[in-house]
Order: structure tokens, then C-alpha cells, then sequence
């Protein structure tokens, strides 16, 4: 990780903690990044989305929605060196965690382990891609997005282009992580939709689709799949699986050991 960059980020939060509350500061950053970013592609939340932009856009000056664009420009450069959770450390490094009651995100090298583990060998992938056409991955936890940038980066080093192999599900309770992990994959460009919801209770009432999913014509291809897999050619796909279960991930959800990571039985990737 770039330490300048972060250390970039943390200040020009910190210069807004005299006027602001920085808790409130860094979700309402997250936010009109994540509306900026969903505009550009989704328009069937347009509307909505622009005047919850406009609504958080009244309570600055215009010099800390100077330092919001400048803050989007380091992140940006983060990402573009070097794939990696740059914004579950700033969250950290803020030490916003303590005051969002013991939210800590998991460290990104002990993500990085467990999603080598999750993606098998590159044969394993293969397998995958064969039998779909592309990998999925369901995160019910998914906090900043640590895991599955991870796992992006894990299938890149095996020699696969995530961007066009893999296709992400991911879902958290807290909007505030789904807006970072959204930033974070549209950054990366992941297709992914990016859910608020209670993965435990299966209740969801609020997508994010990224850029690549849009771009990529992800809807389709999943549709297809479902399509298939409804006449017995493969396992089904459900957008968010009935049998869902907790991994150790990125969030302050109920988790269980890496142990329950596993790939389904008919080879595609799964974080639950």
C-alpha cells in the first residue's frame, strides 16, 4: 500500500473535522461518490439518487466539496497503483471504527490469503469458466470490499481478466460499506451489483450496479444462465443464495472461519 497516499486521504478528511463531524464527513463522502459513479450508468435510480446527491451537497462549503473531488483523486491514483482496500484503511487510520461501535475491517494480506484459497488453481478456474462461461462470487458481508478485490486480484494473477471473467453478488447491512465497496469495484472495474440488506434474514431493499456490470451486460449473461440452469444443464445461480451462510470477511456481521469458504459443486467460486 502507498502509505503517502493514505496519509493524503486522512488529511484532507482531518481539515474538514473542524466544521464537521468526520464520522458523518466520511459516509457522506462515500455517498456522493458512489451517486456520482451510479449516474453515470444507472438511470433507473437517477432522480432519486441526484437529489439525495444534491440534499448532502447543501450542508458543505464550497471548499469541503473542493476537498470531496480532491479526496476522489487520491483514491483514484491508490487503485490505479496498486489494487488493495485504500478505503477500509482510511476508515481505520480515522479511527472511525471505534466510533461506529467496534466496526473493524478484515486486514487486506489476511483477505489476500483466504482468497488464493477460495480461488483454487488457475485448472480450478478454468473448469469454472468452462462450464459457464464465467466465475461468480457471493459476498453477504461484504463490507469494504476487501474480499473480493482480493479475489479479483488472485484470478488476475492466474491469468484470467476478472473484468470479463467474474461476476460479483455482493450484499451488507450497513449502506456506508456498500458504498465503499462500490466505489472501490467501479474503481477496479468489477461487475458487480453491490446490495443493502440483511443477508441472515433475507430481506434487501437497495441495488448498486457498477459500470463494468452495466457495460458488460451482466443482467443478461446471469439471465441466460438462470435460463439454463431452470432446463438441468447446470446448478442454478441465485442472485443471493438461499443456502447463505457467513464467511469471515469484511463487515460486522455474524461470521464463520475461513474453513467455510469453498467452491460449489460445479466449480464456480463462492465466498459463501
Amino acid at each position: 500500500m502507498n502509505s503517502s497516499r493514505l496519509k493524503s486521504i486522512v488529511k484532507l478528511f482531518e481539515s474538514c473535522r473542524y466544521k464537521h463531524d468526520l464520522y458523518t464527513v466520511f459516509g457522506d463522502w462515500c455517498e456522493c461518490a458512489a451517486i456520482s459513479m451510479s449516474n453515470a450508468v444507472d438511470l433507473t435510480h437517477f432522480e432519486k439518487r441526484e437529489a439525495r446527491y444534491l440534499e448532502i451537497a447543501r450542508k458543505y462549503d464550497a471548499r469541503t466539496m473542493g476537498d470531496f473531488s480532491k479526496i476522489m483523486g487520491e483514491v483514484v491514483m491508490a487503485l490505479e497503483e496498486k489494487p488493495h482496500d485504500i478505503l477500509g484503511a482510511t476508515f481505520h487510520a480515522l479511527e472511525l471504527h471505534n466510533k461506529a461501535r467496534g466496526q473493524f475491517f478484515t486486514p487486506y494480506p489476511l483477505c489476500q490469503l483466504m482468497a488464493r484459497l477460495v480461488a483454487g488453481s488457475a485448472d480450478d478456474m478454468q473448469k469454472a469458466i468452462a462450464e459457464r462461461g464465467f466465475m461468480i462470487a457471493q459476498e453477504p458481508a461484504v463490507g469494504s470490499g476487501a474480499m473480493i478485490i482480493a479475489l479479483a486480484g488472485a484470478i488476475l494473477e492466474a491469468g484470467f481478466n476478472y473484468q470479463q471473467l467474474l461476476h460479483v453478488t455482493a450484499v451488507d447491512i450497513d449502506p456506508r460499506a456498500v458504498h465503499m465497496a462500490y466505489i472501490q469495484f467501479s474503481l477496479l472495474h468489477i461487475p458487480a451489483t453491490v446490495i443493502v440488506g440483511d443477508s441472515l434474514a433475507m430481506r434487501f431493499r437497495e441495488d448498486w450496479h457498477t459500470m463494468a456490470h452495466v457495460m458488460g451486460g451482466w443482467s443478461g449473461k446471469i439471465g441466460r444462465t438462470e435460463e439454463i440452469a431452470d432446463a438441468g444443464a447446470i446448478a442454478p445461480h441465485p442472485a443471493i443464495s438461499q443456502r447463505a451462510v457467513t464467511v469471515a470477511g469484511n463487515s460486522t456481521a455474524h461470521k464463520q472461519p475461513p474453513s467455510e469458504i469453498a467452491i460449489e459443486r460445479n466449480g464456480q467460486l463462492r465466498l459463501f
